[in-house]
């Protein structure tokens, strides 16, 4: 079983999203039988085995083995993954784009950013799995606790700096055999626990 999945074709994706499915897909991290999540969902066994096989036909799902129990032969499935993200691939046309309105202080071309992050990262991840390689990566994950919005604003400068000198150091356009990367850095405010709107949030200095 995989860590993370990827969900690149709509129609996966809009399969994953039904709350039936998503839950047999969370009761699949144990393998079980079409009776086995029956019982575990309180849910028709005709049901699930209806919802198992459109989570198979999307690759959600697999085939873990068949048991034979008298004349009949029980189906026993399991997740292709832990976890599952929705790549941004599968908005085609609306996704987001970078591109579009490159602005360093704006938390929407911060989203967009992600947004490529995740379906980028997202092709590698599924083509290494296919191959069954490891893709090269590395990140950072902080938190900061900036005493004003002027240390913010410092902290942001100093960062730039930092990296755009370890780019200078770093990029090679002739090198033979060379790999483009990418680099992503982003700063946001962490949201607060259980905020259900912008007034719940710590407000900005």
């Amino acid at each position: 079983m995989l860590e993370i999945a990827v969900i690149e074709e709509p129609a996966a994706a809009e399969a994953s999203l039904d709350p039936i499915r998503s839950g047999i897909l969370a009761a699949l991290a144990e393998p079980g039988s079409a009776a086995m999540l029956a019982g575990r969902l309180g849910l028709p066994r005709q049901k699930v085995n209806y919802h198992l096989k459109e989570l198979e036909r999307h690759g959600l799902v697999e085939l873990a083995e068949e048991r034979r129990k008298g004349n009949v032969t029980e189906r026993i499935y399991r997740a292709c993954a832990a976890s599952y993200v929705i790549s941004p691939a599968v908005l085609a046309a609306v996704g987001p784009d970078p591109a579009r309105s490159p602005d360093q202080l704006s938390a929407r071309w911060l989203l967009a950013l992600a947004a490529r992050l995740v379906q980028e990262v997202g092709q590698l991840v599924t083509g290494a799995a296919r191959a069954g390689k490891r893709v090269a990566s590395y990140g950072i994950d902080a938190e900061v606790r900036f005493a004003s919005a002027a240390d913010r604003a410092a902290f942001a400068d100093e960062l730039a700096q930092a990296v755009a000198a370890l780019v200078s150091r770093y990029h090679d356009e002739t090198a033979p055999g060379g790999r483009t990367h990418r680099v992503v850095v982003g700063l946001h405010q962490k949201p607060a626990p259980h905020a259900t709107s912008q007034a719940e949030q710590e407000s900005p200095r």
